[in-house]
């Protein structure tokens, strides 16, 4: 053997006495404590992660306590304080809410904040409401003649000579377009001697329409004129289920603390005024966004300021009652039930109207699919 064969062996020899006096017992992965400074020679150098944080935020709480930082996906849920219409606005005994004015706010400053895996499955469902409504031509001409006369009595107090022949006029225009739309002097007169006659049977437990008349005596009916007009906006509601199971001691302390924060900020609380028992308060409200790290999420939904409706928790999510030694159950299911205090508007897809998204803070950034 040569004397490089002979020095190469001696270094080998240094190297494994160097690993076996290296090697420790593994470190738990939720322990903050959790060095990245000393790699053992075996292991490669550990990519610390930066923990997420919220200025102005008196507390911080999340699950899992290790997985979530500055480079995952997640779900931020910020609690602030309800801010009534007045407040909100800025204008004194306003009473009617701006649309648009109840969007999440980043600078708002939040009692807590709660950072929580994206749920297996999210979904968001946008919907208005129509209904339909029906009218026959009797009854559309008999309106407008209706509006026209009254219309005709605007004068009525400056010039109430004028006034009264222009009631005249314009009922008896509206009393002939009446006629006209039925057809005729004789089946207005038809008409109301059949509405008589149903109302005279209804009085012997009869029970049979104009409608059922003219379809059994002349194979007619009123046509309808239906069509479907739009009757307002709904507010969208969602629903979350949590799967937890804490594997340490902290993660243990981080699930019942969070909770109990959604317990008691979805409360009503309490006044003083009066008795203590006259008047309650309007619970905090939610601030909901999916996140990329540190910012919003670039594709799913957006959400506006949420009231949490119900907060339901399954202390034996697996099926059987079990408890570490300090009490802790195994695994914990908790539902949440939020819904949006208003309603989407199409303002909320375009930074360019007026309103509130004049206000720069409260400006909407067009991102992803939007709310």
């Amino acid at each position: 053997m040569s004397a490089t064969d002979a020095i190469n062996n001696i270094l080998r020899g240094q190297d494994a006495e160097v690993t076996a006096t290296t090697v420790t017992t593994p470190l738990d992965p939720l322990d903050p404590s959790l060095s990245t400074d000393k790699p053992t020679p075996d292991t490669p150098k550990f990519e610390s992660k930066r923990r997420l944080t919220q200025k102005g935020t008196t507390e911080i709480l999340r699950y899992p306590v290790a997985e979530i930082h500055d480079t995952t996906d997640y779900l931020q849920i910020k609690v602030v304080r309800y801010k009534t219409i007045p407040v909100n606005s800025g204008e004194e005994n306003k009473i009617v809410g701006a649309p648009g004015s109840r969007r999440n706010s980043n600078k708002e400053e939040s009692l807590a904040t709660i950072f929580l895996p994206i749920p297996s499955a999210i979904q968001d469902r946008n919907s208005v409401s129509y209904q339909s409504s029906n009218i026959n031509a009797i009854t559309g001409a008999a309106v407008g003649g209706i509006q026209n006369v009254m219309q005709a009595g605007g004068d009525l107090l400056t010039s109430p000579q004028a006034a009264l022949e222009n009631i005249k006029s314009t009922f008896m225009n509206a009393a002939g377009s009446t006629i006209n739309a039925a057809g005729g002097e004789s089946r207005i007169i038809d008409l109301i001697t059949k509405s008589l006659a149903s109302q005279a049977v209804a009085v012997f437990g009869g029970n049979v329409s104009v409608d059922q008349l003219l379809a059994r005596g002349e194979g007619i009916v009123f046509n309808p004129n239906m069509e479907l007009l739009f009757n307002g906006p709904s507010l969208r509601s969602f629903a979350f289920s949590f799967q937890m199971t804490p594997r340490s001691q902290t993660e243990s302390d981080a699930v019942k603390s969070i909770i109990r924060t959604f317990k008691s900020n979805m409360a009503p609380q309490v006044t003083t005024e009066g008795s203590g028992s006259l008047f309650l308060k309007t619970p905090n409200v939610f601030e909901l966004t999916y996140k990329q790290g540190k910012d919003p999420h670039s594709f799913l939904h957006q959400f506006k300021q949420c009231f949490l409706e119900n907060v339901s928790v399954n202390y034996t999510g697996a099926g059987t009652y079990a408890t570490y030694g300090d009490g802790t159950p195994v695994s914990i299911i908790m539902n949440l039930q939020f819904k949006e205090i208003e309603p989407i508007y199409d303002i909320d897809y375009s930074s360019t109207e007026p309103g509130p998204l004049a206000n720069p803070d409260r400006a909407f950034k067009p991102q992803g699919v939007g709310y």
